[in-house]
């Protein structure tokens, strides 16, 4: 098949990486870069023999210069192969998230070989971010495909918002907005049904597209524990923990955070679900809180802090600031207690976080003993040749 895409030559450490399977190229592996090709545009990468390796969107602003759509030389980028693609990670979703396919990510960027899209669904509204320049410049065809895959299959749609507002856009010369594609008149705001529970979402201003839905699956190991135990949920944020532990029968649910507007959001939740007799909130930094309670009154602690780090070069003083956290936690439980920790930052690698837990209890003097380990709910599907799709840590502990 004749090829008409301009190329990138590559090196011969970057050919190594995507040989392992990632889907990145790097602008430091770029042995030879045109700099009239137009941006977002369509690039083979090829090898200084002159080998194919890969083709993708090529973002000239970028560090990340090559987000690879295909390894297959055969493939023809046209509407009818975003389709497929749209298609397959549908098919995955409906699957695996079949009880919840109203609140669930349907599209997870390079998991799903949709390099730098994201969508996620809140009954009748999509949340789409775009963060590649490729992906922006044909954005009306794939939301047009998005939505005609869907309606084939009789989902209720009406509207994406588009929550083009985060940093990375910038890196990629692209402009940050948001507000709804096409549509001006429809609400920002919905109520989605998690595992039985109602909860409030503000697409327009919920933190990431309006909600995190990657804890599902792990909020619900906390609900079926809570029965009859005193629960602490740490950084509690619109309370999604805290409402699984008092919907679980809990006999006792403290939700904390440091943000009063997260509180209120927290407590309209509880409301929702008739559960504000048997939660309490309080307004406090986790880290001063957790010195002033009282040593054995909680019998289950769950820390789900923020990202305490969003790149390597911080990452001695994430590890300091989980290990610290934890310590408290450890501390605080009494023996049989239970600890759930995680971390969400994806640059807080999985051995790393284990190695912190270690040295964590044994300065404790605390034994550990596994309960479970999960990471991210399975509409964020990893690629084991990309670790940039693995980020979410989760680990349940008996104190002993």
């Amino acid at each position: 098949m004749q090829r008409n895409y301009p190329k990138v030559v590559i090196s011969k450490e970057g050919e190594e990486w995507l040989n392992k399977g990632q889907m990145w190229m790097y602008r430091n592996n770029a042995v030879n870069l045109d700099e009239t090709i137009e941006n977002g545009s369509v690039v083979d990468i090829v090898t200084t023999q002159g080998d194919y390796m890969g083709t993708g969107f090529v973002s000239m602003d970028s560090h990340i210069t090559v987000r690879i759509l295909s390894k297959n030389l055969n493939d023809v980028f046209d509407r009818a192969f975003f389709k497929q693609r749209i298609q397959f990670a549908y098919a995955f979703r409906k699957t695996l998230e079949a009880e919840n396919l109203t609140n669930c990510r349907l599209i997870f960027g390079e998991a799903d070989q949709l390099p730098g899209l994201t969508v996620d669904r809140y009954n009748d509204i999509l949340v789409a971010q775009i963060s590649s320049f490729g992906m922006d410049k044909i954005k009306d065809m794939l939301y047009e495909v998005l939505l005609e895959v869907l309606n084939e299959d009789g989902q209720d749609v009406k509207g994406i918002y588009e929550r083009n507002d985060i940093k990375v856009r910038a890196k990629e010369g692209l402009p940050l907005e948001k507000g709804y594609w096409r549509q001006a008149q429809l609400p920002t705001k919905t109520v989605i049904n998690e595992n039985g529970l109602l909860l409030n979402v503000d697409v327009e201003n919920g933190q990431k597209t309006g909600y995190f839905l990657d804890q599902k699956s792990n909020r619900v190991l906390l609900r079926k524990m809570a029965h009859g135990k005193r629960v602490m949920d740490c950084f509690t944020h619109t309370g999604g923990f805290a409402l699984n532990a008092a919907y679980g029968q809990a006999l006792e649910v403290v939700a904390v955070d440091v943000s009063q507007t997260a509180l209120d959001q927290a407590y309209e939740n509880a409301k929702l679900n008739h559960l504000e007799d048997r939660m309490s909130f309080v307004k406090a930094d986790v880290f001063d809180y957790l010195d002033e309670c009282e040593s054995g009154r909680f019998d289950i602690i769950v820390l789900d802090p923020p990202a305490f780090t969003k790149s390597r070069r911080t990452i001695d003083h994430a590890y300091s600031g989980y290990k610290k956290i934890n310590m408290k936690a450890m501390k605080l439980l009494g023996k049989g207690g239970y600890l759930i920790t995680c971390s969400c930052s994806r640059f807080m690698e999985i051995d790393n976080f284990e190695k912190m837990l270690r040295e964590a209890a044994h300065e404790s003097g605390v034994t550990l003993k596994q309960v479970s380990v999960t990471q991210q709910n399975h509409d964020h599907p990893i690629l084991w040749t990309m670790e940039e799709t693995s980020y979410l840590k989760f680990y349940i502990f008996q104190i002993i």
